[in-house]
């Protein structure tokens, strides 16, 4: 799954609450990490203590999460955290690498102080980097020559991550999380105003069955690819909308990325000058309709005007789509009069089908569309009518 765009909030909990030094360190990764972390559970590790002094952070690793547990003790509050990593991760043992290699210094846990709230927020990152490489190290031991291929291939390129993918019901696979366009691009430039709060970001999931082979076979099966982004990144574009270029027989990653790249990069674009697009058509409403009532004033993707037509008044809400203009806005018409039996103002079905092209210009769309909707508001009129009448 894809990681969440937004860090939750500190989870809620019946128990008492964290420990003040302990909550700060908390508070602070969650307002500056710029990865989606998630805290899960908060519990104190004593039956009947004041604080809670421990949680679990689901941490976003490979397009998916893992959990972690941090166990402070709230009696010794200066002390680090002990971690507790999942199950599957019992190889991993980064303090021992560390003493190992006579690096242990190198910890930020070598200089831990406890009235710093970076703290736990260094130590996440130090401990998610290490995980990082460990997963890279243990499928670079995977004895598949495509796989060991694509390693000394694409390994090098910034961000990218694998892991191994265990299944009970099939072989296993290893997965391949890559960054697409530059590790630094910025998409909440292209959108000015934009909420977002972590980066945007696009992966390609690629997942490569093990044949557990010293040589290729005669054609190695292609490679299930998929598109993922951050949520947020939906009010931009939609990459499900995507269609990835087809994958050749012999084909590696580091043929297949350039042209994906190359198209994204163009989507990229077609989307900012979309917001454009739709902000005039936006703009385009008033002379017409009059001022909108309401507005996306970022990403332009509806607005609200309120139409009378003799006595009837009602409302038509405009859902401009992402691939406008080649798609058109839906208009769903809302009475301002009549109610149903749940005391909710009558509202038609999302409509389409009315007169539109794309190589108009924004002013004669919305002439085409009032023109429409000259005649499509009395049958409107007539609906609510109709409904009044069966409620009595």
């Amino acid at each position: 799954m894809s990681p969440s765009a937004d860090a939750a909030a500190p989870a809620s909990t019946s128990g008492p609450p964290l420990a003040p030094l302990i909550a700060a360190q908390l508070s602070y990764l969650l307002s500056h990490s710029k990865l989606p972390i998630k805290v899960e559970q908060i519990w104190s590790g004593c039956r009947n203590g004041r604080y809670s002094d421990r949680f679990t952070l689901s941490i976003p690793f490979c397009l998916d999460y893992v959990h972690w547990d941090f166990l402070y003790n709230a009696l010794a509050p200066k002390v680090a955290p002990d971690v507790v990593f999942g199950p599957d991760d019992e190889g991993f043992q980064p303090l021992v690498d560390y003493a190992e290699a006579g690096s242990g210094d190198k910890s930020c846990l070598a200089g831990w102080d406890y009235r710093d709230p970076r703290g736990l927020l260094a130590l996440m990152h130090e401990l998610r980097e290490l995980y990082v490489e460990y997963h890279k190290k243990q499928v670079a031991k995977v004895d598949d020559a495509r796989v060991t291929f694509e390693l000394s291939t694409v390994l090098s390129k910034e961000g990218i991550e694998v892991c191994m993918v265990p299944s009970a019901d099939r072989p296993e696979e290893v997965k391949f999380a890559v960054p697409l366009l530059d590790v630094d691009f910025d998409f909440a430039k292209l959108v000015p105003g934009c909420p977002w709060k972590l980066p945007q970001k696009i992966h390609l999931q690629v997942i490569f069955p093990i044949s557990r082979s010293s040589s290729y076979s005669s054609v190695p099966s292609a490679p299930r690819l998929k598109l993922i982004s951050t949520p947020d990144l939906k009010s931009l574009f939609s990459v499900e909308d995507e269609k990835l270029p087809p994958w050749s027989n012999g084909m590696c990653l580091a043929e297949y990325l350039p042209a994906l790249e190359e198209s994204l990069n163009l989507r990229v674009v077609e989307a900012s000058a979309s917001i454009g697009a739709r902000r005039r058509f936006i703009e385009a409403l008033a002379p017409t309709f009059g001022r909108p009532i309401e507005a996306d004033p970022i990403f332009c993707r509806e607005a609200t005007v309120l139409s009378i037509s003799g006595i009837f008044t009602f409302l038509v809400h405009f859902a401009i789509p992402l691939q406008f203009p080649r798609q058109q806005p839906a208009l769903t018409l809302q009475s301002s009069q009549h109610l149903n039996a749940d005391g909710t103002p009558i509202m038609s079905l999302p409509i389409n089908d009315y007169p539109w092209s794309p190589r108009w210009d924004q002013a004669e769309m919305v002439e085409r569309i009032y023109d429409f909707l000259t005649d499509e508001c009395q049958n409107f009129k007539k609906f609510c009518s109709d409904t009044i009448t069966q409620q009595k």
